[in-house]
């Protein structure tokens, strides 16, 4: 990377037709590479750029020469599934920084080593606020002093809704397909979602509140002066993430969620 930053090399970005691009990257080598662009809509402009020998599949954009790289530094490396499926195979990821002087590199560098400190997953365990096992990955376990945190948190959510004129509901875990069909969720977030079967009909784990609060409203005619109506849900929620994109409390598979409507 040094030298390359030295041999001052333009990046220059071309355009090539779809079928071009494809057998390209096709004898390049680049399965990942044809994959996204079959992937891609029809009308979409395919773009590469080049620096020196090196050609890639890139949107850009980019600096003009590589000369423009004053301070870099690899930061770490890490296992990803492709596309974050673990269906896929897995790929080794490469993080890096680039800046525009060495005293802003050293600063972020700082940063980042005071944000570790304070890295959530690093302090819930240490202070035994929560845990994951292998049982149930993505499904975080809050241990007594989480809960009190927790708790703390719902509280000052239960002060501020009431104080504002809200009233609290509880929906159902699990609704039928139905209800997730009407709403759209079936179509377009099935994927996502955790199904069961009771007495033979599909049936779903709640990704989200609101189809149920809809359902609370629907339960009995409103007059316009009724209106507005504050409800809120401090609703359970499950959402089938990819195991490479779960990151401690930040993406699970399982949380608590505030819907709080006004209609």
């Amino acid at each position: 990377m040094s030298r390359i930053v030295k041999e001052n090399l333009p990046v220059k970005p071309f355009v090539l037709p779809r079928e071009e691009a494809l057998a390209f990257m096709r004898e390049k080598g680049e399965p990942y590479k044809v994959e996204l662009i079959e992937d891609l809509p029809e009308e979409e402009t395919i773009s590469f750029y080049q620096q020196g020998e090196f050609v890639d599949l890139c949107a850009g954009p980019h600096i003009m020469y590589t000369k423009g790289v004053k301070a870099f530094k690899l930061t770490s490396i890490a296992g990803a599934y492709w596309r974050g499926s673990e269906k896929n195979k897995m790929l080794t990821r490469i993080y890096g920084t680039a800046f525009g002087n060495k005293a802003d590199l050293e600063a972020y560098l700082t940063m980042m080593e005071e944000a570790k400190k304070r890295d959530h997953r690093k302090l819930g365990k240490e202070l035994g606020l929560f845990m994951f096992a292998e049982e149930g990955p993505g499904f975080p376990f809050f241990l007594p002093k989480g809960m009190t945190l927790k708790n703390t948190l719902i509280d000052y959510w239960r002060e501020i809704h009431y104080r504002d004129g809200y009233q609290e509901v509880s929906t159902p875990i699990i609704l039928s397909r139905k209800l997730w069909e009407n709403s759209g969720h079936w179509d377009h977030y099935k994927d996502n979602m955790y199904t069961t079967l009771i007495d033979e009909e599909d049936y779903a784990v709640k990704p989200m509140n609101c189809p149920g609060g809809m359902l609370i409203y629907k339960n009995q005619p409103h007059s316009y002066r009724d209106l507005p109506l504050r409800v809120g849900e401090i609703g359970l929620v499950h959402r089938h993430e990819k195991s490479g994109q779960l990151h401690g409390l930040m993406r699970v598979r399982c949380f608590n969620q505030d819907d709080a409507i006004s209609l």
